[in-house]
Order: C-alpha cells, then sequence, then structure tokens
C-alpha cells in the first residue's frame, strides 16, 4: 500500500483527511502522522502566509522522510481585528497550541463589538510536496460570525465561536461529516484529491 504523510500530530486532522479519502473512495493509500514515523527536527513556522507555512513544513517532511507529505497551516481572520489572529492563530495568546488561552482572548477582545460586525472566516493552505517531484498549494475559506461564549465539544481551536454562514450551529456543533464537507480544511483536502488519486496508481 502507497503511504502519504500528513505533517501534523493532530488526530483530529488525521482522522478529517482518512475520512474524505474514504468518503471519495481513495483506496491504497496509507495517512500517517508524525508519530509514525522517525522523529525530525521540525523548523518553527516563520512564514508570513499560510501558503509559506504550509510548503516549509511539507517540504522538510518530505525532505526527512522520503515520503509524499501534506502539511497545512490554517487559522481564522476576524474583520473586527483587521485579519488577525491569522497565521498567528495557532499562538494568538503567547502559547502555542493552547485553544483554550487563544478562544479566551479572541472573545476578550471582541467584548465591545456589536453582533453585526462580528464577521470572520477559517482560511487553510495545504500543501502537496513529492519527493523529486512536483509541489502544489491548494486553499480553502469558511466564512462567518463569531459568538459570544463557545458552544460545542466537536472540533478544536476556534470551532466552539465560530458560526458558518448560513447556519445557527457552531463548527463544534457539527458532526465530523458535516464539517467536512463545510470546512476550510475540508476544502483544500478535496483540491488535492485528484494528485492523491494519482499516488495510488
Amino acid at each position: 500500500m502507497n503511504q502519504v504523510l500528513l505533517a501534523t500530530r493532530n488526530a483530529k486532522k488525521l482522522g478529517e483527511l482518512r475520512r474524505i479519502l474514504a468518503a471519495e473512495g481513495i483506496e491504497g493509500l496509507e495517512v500517517l502522522g508524525l508519530a509514525d514515523v522517525e522523529e525530525f527536527e521540525e523548523a518553527p513556522e516563520t512564514g508570513a502566509t499560510f501558503e509559506e507555512n504550509a510548503l516549509i513544513k511539507a517540504r522538510e517532511a518530505a525532505a526527512a522522510t522520503g515520503l509524499p507529505s501534506i502539511a497545512d497551516d490554517s487559522g481564522i481572520v476576524v474583520d473586527a481585528l483587521n485579519g488577525m489572529p491569522g497565521v498567528l492563530s495557532a499562538r494568538w495568546s503567547g502559547r502555542h497550541g493552547d485553544d483554550q488561552a487563544n478562544l479566551d482572548l479572541v472573545l476578550a477582545q471582541l467584548a465591545d463589538v456589536p453582533d453585526e460586525r462580528r464577521g470572520a472566516g477559517f482560511v487553510c493552505a495545504a500543501a502537496l510536496v513529492i519527493p523529486d517531484g512536483g509541489e502544489v498549494v491548494v486553499h480553502g475559506d469558511w466564512g462567518g460570525t463569531l459568538t459570544r461564549k463557545p458552544r460545542g465539544a466537536n472540533g478544536f481551536g476556534y470551532d466552539p465561536i465560530f458560526v458558518p454562514e448560513g447556519g445557527t450551529r457552531t463548527s463544534a456543533e457539527l458532526d465530523p461529516a458535516e464539517k467536512d464537507a463545510a470546512s476550510h480544511r475540508g476544502q483544500a483536502l478535496r483540491e488535492l484529491l485528484p494528485y492523491l488519486r494519482e499516488l495510488t496508481a
């Protein structure tokens, strides 16, 4: 069976890609995460854009493992914060990956912002790098608004305060299949499917 590496330690991201491949009927491709390969030194995400960070991670993973590698960089852009946290989403509170602190800080910063000005969107750039082959970067965007209090136990990051456009439930209140079908990361990963199909040939 052919393998592809998703350069993450986030079990929920791995689950997402595996579900999408299964839903699209792509067989013969095993999705590995960073915990499944020999450890290598991971460079800090120093890119100024989601695209740059995704490419940094995917190139590094492909070079270290020799496997076709996917990496994504995603985050939330908040209208009232001039598009921030953006690429700083995972470390907005100053500590990388502290979801609760990041979410609390955004809510505090928006405390005085009226409901009609709480527009926001999730953005994802996903890069696929094939060793000695090509590289491709794809995008997904998911617009919506931010609530005043977290709701829901599914998802991670800013999901509990994000209500997708036209919906009433937060991203964290959607079931995994609903989220995969609509989310920024789901959109980007589906853009990669033609390339991933080629890997199964």
